[in-house]
């Protein structure tokens, strides 16, 4: 607890200046707090940037409403969380200490501010960060996931909510507190549940339904439009919105699943320029997410596109569930995901011994035990290197017979060495057992033409590149395999317009592309240059 306490204090400590005070107090307005009042409860929206002129405020626990370390707010401090950039739930509360003096800005207008202010807008965004990182590793959060050892519902949960950096603490069916919680929320106990707070259980919970509960799930006007409306939030799509946002474009992301895409579940990139230890892809494109935010771009999660049509002044874009939105140009930047295996039931044991990311959600799953990744590209490499810290053995098998011509020489060569992993070439899974959990696969060895069985109850499946291509309801031009074709080879002077003016595309989702995290960032980061020339020409 202390070393919580001092890494709030850490946290807290703002050097605003006095410039940035008077021009808070233009536009804001000051207002006080008796001692014992709440600012504001878990779960609330922050609609005012909060200073503190005078007085005391202490954050407080989302789930025992106590105060949440020993640190607080004193005068020259603020109270906030990074949710103030797109209007999301706070995950902590705030309560005055003592009577309190406070300068109180408008969300929408203290993001203008620090727009027009860049010192001021680095300061707080590096304490918001910072608290939403500490956040992440206290295992203190509003939201509790209970029974997502034995419930693949739950599970999915624990793995969306993971990916997008919301700060959540999960709970066996067995503990003392997961019976307590279920009694003073009335619901059944020895049950899988969502809870948000102390009393607020989640009925029928989903991925989209805890989005909706923080703020991150945009809901739309028909006719709202956008300049440029950005479809995938992996590397290429983070850094187009960032550029979008720079250069004062209205951008808008919408995101199936999870901020990063497959780049986010890598849990160690060592050759990105400028990070000579490695960085993990969630925690790059976290970094990413923030500063296309802090210029004013929008993010939706999760939300798929469905179709996209030509109306007049440029497309609309329809979503899963019906909703619709408009913009002048579109960015295609939908990657790819992994190809489903043609197994029989493989779809029976996803997100229950069949994964597609390997992040700490699912390493919890599977250590101090048998662990089978399939794939011979960077992704699978990096993923076996992962669970190799936990799990008792990890088993890579690879169609191919070596890795030279899919996979980096680096993570190669440390896969060959480890002495928890073991590289089986020429090799196949053929068969997954098991009832409602998998129990085993059948694996069989292509130069022998013999079959064996492993005992795992974590399968990780990292094979093939299928575009996400389909909503574009062939508006665009695709190569054979569905992704889409650009520049020269549609008759276009740039290397990421489509065959349909106002569609460009960017990633790993285009025809060609060097299917790199790098690449990625480049092409995303040049095309709104482009998308620029279009919307003025």
């Amino acid at each position: 607890m202390e070393t919580l306490a001092q890494d709030l204090r850490t946290m807290i400590r703002t050097p605003l200046t006095e410039a940035h005070v008077a021009a808070m107090r233009k536009v804001g307005q000051v207002e006080t707090l008796g001692a014992g009042e709440v600012l504001y409860r878990s779960g609330d929206v922050q609609e005012r940037f909060i200073y503190v002129l005078a007085g005391e405020l202490a954050a407080t626990d989302p789930v025992t409403g106590e105060r949440y370390g020993e640190a607080t707010l004193g005068p020259g401090q603020f109270f906030g969380e990074i949710s103030l950039l797109w209007g999301g739930a706070l995950m902590l509360g705030a309560v005055a200490v003592q009577d309190a003096e406070l300068l109180c800005v408008d969300r929408e207008v203290m993001l203008d501010l620090m727009r027009r202010l860049p010192e001021m807008s680095d300061i707080v965004i590096t304490v918001f960060a910072a608290r939403r990182r500490r956040l992440l590793e206290s295992g203190r959060a509003s939201l509790t996931l209970i029974g997502a050892e034995s419930d693949r519902a739950i599970r999915a949960i624990a793995s969306f909510a993971g990916r997008n950096r919301i700060p959540f603490r999960s709970l066996t069916l067995d503990e003392a507190e997961a019976e307590a919680l279920a009694n003073s929320c009335e619901i059944a106990p020895n049950a899988p549940a969502v809870i948000f707070g102390k009393d607020t259980p989640i009925p029928d919970p989903s991925p989209r339904k805890i989005a909706a509960r923080l703020g991150l799930d945009l809901s739309f006007d028909t006719d709202e439009w956008h300049d440029v409306l950005i479809v995938g939030g992996g590397p290429a799509g983070i850094a187009a919105a960032v550029y979008a946002g720079s250069e004062g474009l209205s951008g808008l992301v919408l995101e199936d699943l999870a901020i990063g895409g497959q780049a986010g579940t890598s849990s160690r990139i060592e050759n990105y320029m400028g990070f000579p230890t490695g960085i993990s892809g969630a925690d790059l494109c976290w970094r990413g997410e923030v500063q296309a935010m802090k210029f004013g771009t929008r993010f939706a999660v999760p939300r798929r596109a469905a179709a996209l049509e030509k109306v007049e002044g440029g497309f609309r874009v329809t979503l899963e569930d019906g909703a619709r939105t408009c913009a002048r140009a579109i960015v295609v930047a939908t990657g790819v995901q992994y190809r489903r295996l043609p197994l029989d039931r493989l779809a029976h044991f996803e997100s229950a011994g069949v994964y597609y990311a390997a992040t700490d959600v699912e390493a919890r799953y599977c250590r101090d035990s048998e662990v089978a990744v399939i794939g011979g590209g960077n992704s699978a490499g990096q993923a076996a290197m992962f669970l190799a810290r936990t799990a008792r053995h990890v088993h890579v098998l690879v169609r191919g017979e070596s890795l030279a011509a899919s996979m980096s020489h680096y993570l190669s060569s440390r896969l060959e060495a480890h002495p928890r992993i073991t590289i089986h070439y020429r090799t196949e899974m053929t068969a997954l057992h098991g009832e409602d959990q998998l129990e085993a696969i059948t694996i069989r060895d292509r130069t022998s033409a013999q079959d064996w069985r492993l005992g795992t109850s974590s399968v990780f499946v990292m094979v093939g590149a299928a575009p996400n291509t389909g909503w574009l309801s062939g508006l665009a031009a695709l190569d054979g395999k569905g992704f889409v074709l650009t520049g020269p080879e549609v008759g276009t002077n740039s290397a990421y317009e489509t065959s349909h003016p106002g569609i460009f595309a960017v990633g790993d989702v285009r025809a060609g592309s060097v299917k790199r995290v790098a690449s990625a960032v480049g092409e995303g980061s040049v095309v709104i240059s482009r998308v620029w020339d279009f919307l003025n020409g």
